[in-house]
């Protein structure tokens, strides 16, 4: 965590440009790896940018019903997932807006997002997508104490509840620290499919109305708005895996090195990803909330070690 400004000042624009430009990368990087697990050529790594681009030139229609909030949503998520990534730290230098308190910022940002994305759903007036809004409040209800109780056992691990102090914690090299940090990992590995709608959570795939969660209540977005909706998903998508891998990467004396170790725990999380998808099947809507309470329960037991 230590560099002259000139590197800091490095860091901090690579940090954003990686984030602004790498986030539609990382579901590329899961379909191609579920494509070729299956034996199929799938779509290109790129799609994403491909599908941004063609959004991006598209006219987006609305239903006479709505209102302004109908766009606040997807602007909303985006934004919000923005400054969130300024919160969390990408490699080992620390993130470009830290304090302390920055760990329960970052949660509650992530909330004002879902809120939002919600009154936008709500906003319709379609019975479909007030289900699916149903279920991602009630299944955010489960994963947020979850993000939270692993957050308070870091920060009894590091002493500091700054999320740069608590992801770069030499700490949690001691053997004390091992098994609840382990824990916390599978925590927020639930949390993390959870909360960016992957398998076995839900299937971004799927159009089944008994089984859809966070697509249902984007399906009266298009044109930009829909282009917003999915680059949104794809920066939650590497935000939540920048903490998860915050922890998990050997630190070292060079920056750069650090970087390097970044991009590929990135890219092996994102295969990770694919291989579980690949392997797994959805769970059914009954059982997701004690999967979800699983996660919490992990959180929760990582915490009371650390106390004792």
């Amino acid at each position: 965590m230590i560099g002259t400004p000139g590197v800091r000042i490095l860091h901090v624009l690579l940090q954003v440009v990686s984030t602004l430009a790498l986030s539609p990368l990382v579901p590329g990087l899961i379909n191609k790896v579920k494509a070729v697990l299956a034996g199929r050529t799938g779509p290109p790594v790129l799609q994403l940018y491909y599908d941004l681009a063609k959004l991006s030139r598209k006219r987006a229609l609305f239903s006479r019903t709505t209102t302004p909030i109908f766009l606040a949503g997807p602007v909303a998520a985006v934004a919000a997932v923005l400054t969130a990534a300024l919160l969390v730290p990408f490699g080992h230098f620390p993130a470009p807006v830290h304090f302390q308190g920055d760990a329960v910022l970052f949660v509650y940002l992530f909330g004002l997002a879902r809120f939002l994305t919600i009154l936008a759903a709500l906003d319709t007036g379609s019975s479909f997508e007030g289900m699916g809004s149903a279920r991602e409040a009630t299944f955010s209800a489960l994963a947020e104490p979850a993000l939270f109780l692993g957050f308070a056992a870091l920060a009894k691990a590091s002493g500091s509840v700054s999320l740069s102090d608590m992801l770069a914690s030499p700490g949690f090299g001691l053997s004390r620290a091992m098994a609840p940090f382990i824990l916390v990992l599978v925590s927020w590995a639930i949390v993390f499919l959870a909360e960016n709608a992957r398998l076995p959570v839900d299937d971004p795939n799927t159009h089944l109305e008994l089984t859809m969660i966070h697509e249902a209540m984007v399906l009266d977005h298009s044109g930009r708005p829909l282009a917003l909706v999915l680059y949104g998903a794809s920066l939650k998508l590497q935000v939540l895996g920048a903490l998860i891998l915050g922890p998990l990467l050997p630190r070292t004396r060079h920056p750069w090195l650090d970087w390097g170790a970044y991009f590929l725990g990135l890219a092996l999380l994102a295969a990770g990803v694919g291989v579980v998808e690949s392997v797994t099947s959805r769970l059914r809507m009954t059982r997701v909330p004690q999967f979800l309470v699983a996660s919490v329960l992990a959180s929760a037991f990582a915490f009371l070690i650390l106390l004792v």
